[in-house]
């Protein structure tokens, strides 16, 4: 054994090897209509490089009303952009302008075992329908686009009577999946996971109904990883990612 080698040997035994350099956690926070995408993309991230992605899921209004009284999140993801930019505007954020990560889209939902199928948009005014579930229009902005798109198809008037309030976007399909409303206006991210696939069928609400939603990222300017959740949303715009966004019921930004 080498001088060196017994050197360390005996540094090893007395003192303990060297401890193994921490994991980097991310605070995350996002938007309910993300709860069937980040498992998957944190997890591929995670194996990719080493940092875990903790996430914290709640409507848009929720998490930036959090973030402004101090949760400690190091990057909040959006179902839109008015909220980021509320973040911007308490000089919370380190970029003057949220950045958009991905585009969403609304789309009507309702069970297979419903008489109401087959689905189409005019199951609205079905006079069998007596509960609509939509997010909160001032909480949600999938909420709002639901109440922006039947007033554009001149809807809101005769179905405003049956319309079923919930928190966020997935309280909304919460509510259609156990029958306490017949009919949901939700994400296409939830209406595409397997289990709303197996368990009913949805239609997309026409986009020129709606405004666009385009979903928006800001990091925190308190973040103590500052540069890791910026390279985590750098990751989210890289082609590789983008690509594959179609595949939860996003749009690509690039």
């Amino acid at each position: 054994m080498t001088v060196l080698v017994l050197c360390l040997a005996i540094v090893t035994a007395l003192f303990g090897a060297a401890p193994a350099q921490a994991q980097t956690t991310l605070h995350v926070a996002a938007a309910a209509d993300l709860q069937p995408v980040m498992p998957a993309l944190a997890a591929e991230y995670e194996k990719k490089t080493g940092v875990k992605i903790e996430v914290s899921y709640g409507s848009s209004a929720t998490l930036a009303t959090q973030i402004l009284n101090g949760a400690p999140m190091d990057l909040f993801l959006a179902a839109d952009f008015t909220f980021p930019e509320k973040v911007v505007a308490a000089n919370l954020a380190d970029t003057r302008d949220p950045t958009a990560y991905a585009k969403g889209a609304l789309v009507l939902w309702a069970r297979k075992d419903s008489p109401l199928q087959p689905l189409s948009m005019d199951r609205l005014t079905d006079p069998r329908v007596t509960r609509i579930a939509v997010a909160n229009a001032e909480h949600a902005p999938y909420g709002r686009a639901a109440i922006s798109a039947l007033h554009w198809l001149r809807l809101y008037d005769k179905v405003a009577p049956h319309l079923v309030v919930a928190e966020n976007i997935a309280q909304t399909a919460q509510f259609v999946e156990s029958g306490n409303a017949q009919l949901g206006l939700i994400s296409l991210t939830v209406a595409s996971t397997q289990h709303f696939r197996n368990l009913g069928t949805y239609v997309l609400v026409p986009t020129y109904a709606y405004p666009q939603i385009r979903q928006c990222a800001v990091v925190m300017t308190k973040s103590p990883h500052k540069a890791e959740a910026h390279a985590f949303l750098n990751w989210l715009l890289t082609p590789a990612v983008q690509n594959q966004l179609h595949t939860f019921g996003l749009t690509p930004v690039r």
